[in-house]
């Protein structure tokens, strides 16, 4: 589904006229565009399901994994992401993204990791689905069952707005497979995230 920029422009035009200003002064003549274009970058996510974002940050080395242990774990801590709340269209700023997985015998490049971690967020979201979002492309490019993913986020829909707590953090976890059965292995996890 591709973005529609006319539409937007027509719609920021007349949320400025609902709002009580005149979209046609100088200060706000261009910005039905420039919330176009903005729109187009910060959305671009929602063009693509999981699978074709799997797709087109698929690439994978294999590897011989059979001689390593099966408590191998592959993790890329604090990628920087932004998203924006699905309920009022807020910003969710200052995400870090931890992403781990055991390898089977193929490996990810870590460049994808934060790449697929981006382009999830840049749609309408929630901070827990970006959470399962990434868990499962992961998983379908690795082919690995076991897939942790950690966040950590401020909402300006709770920071600016409503209840108005500046610095308040929301922590999201998503286990999958021995993430999520096996304590040992999370407890591996936790110590290297903590380190």
């Amino acid at each position: 589904m591709a973005i529609d920029s006319a539409a937007i422009k027509e719609h920021i035009r007349g949320i400025l006229i609902a709002l009580g200003d005149d979209p046609d002064r100088e200060g706000l003549k261009e910005t039905p565009d420039r919330v176009a274009r903005m729109y187009q970058e910060v959305f671009e996510g929602m063009n693509y399901t999981n699978d074709e974002i799997a797709q087109m940050f698929g690439k994978v080395f294999f590897e011989d994994t059979t001689d390593k242990g099966t408590n191998d774990i592959v993790l890329v801590k604090d990628i920087e992401i932004f998203s924006y709340c699905e309920h009022h269209m807020a910003l969710m700023y200052d995400m870090k993204v931890s992403v781990a997985y055991t390898p089977a015998d193929k490996v990810i490049g870590l460049s994808k990791i934060a790449r697929i971690a981006e382009m999830v967020g840049k749609r309408l979201q929630i901070q827990e689905r970006i959470g399962s979002d990434i868990a499962e492309i992961i998983s379908k490019v690795t082919g690995s069952a076991n897939v942790a993913v950690m966040i950590e986020g401020c909402h300006s829909c709770m920071t600016a707005r409503g209840v108005k707590k500046p610095g308040s953090k929301t922590y999201t976890a998503t286990m999958r497979g021995r993430f999520d059965t096996d304590p040992a292995l999370l407890n591996k996890l936790m110590m290297m995230v903590n380190h």
